[in-house]
């Protein structure tokens, strides 16, 4: 049975946006508030980072441990770009070694019904369906 970030990532997969939008269209997606919700929530690192926060506070370790593949790098940009627009909050300790934790803001809980959706969406249209192999490397293998 595929687990749940499995099936995010076969939804992620299937995306077919046209690469060919011209720099018009771009920029009236970018101001729509749908068009700016899509891109944070086409992300699957993004959705996967959101999904792991819900079962409450991670270190940056934890977070990757559970993600899996997911590089430092990849981890960290999306902590800060969520940490800039309100849906995570970083809190360090001053202590040796250093200690950073991570939990969903208010802004980041409102995401709790969206998540549920796609969670329930992937069990009644995806059950049966199996992914093909990642293709990339970055893609989202697992999730527990």
């Amino acid at each position: 049975m595929l687990s749940f970030i499995e099936k995010i990532w076969y939804i992620c997969a299937m995306n077919t946006f046209p690469h060919s939008q011209t720099n018009e269209q771009g920029e009236t997606c970018a101001s729509h508030p749908v068009g700016r919700a899509l891109r944070l929530l086409g992300d699957a690192w993004t959705l996967i980072i959101v999904y792991t926060l819900l079962s409450g506070t991670k270190r940056f370790g934890e977070l990757q441990e559970t993600l899996g593949n997911v590089s430092p790098k990849t981890l960290s940009q999306r902590l800060k770009m969520l940490e800039e627009i309100g849906f995570v909050q970083r809190q360090a300790f001053l202590e040796i070694p250093p200690r950073v934790e991570y939990r969903l803001t208010e802004k980041g809980l409102a995401l709790i019904d969206i998540m549920e959706a796609i969670k329930q969406f992937g069990q009644r249209y995806l059950s049966e369906v199996e992914p093909p192999p990642p293709d990339d490397s970055s893609a989202p293998s697992s999730c527990q």
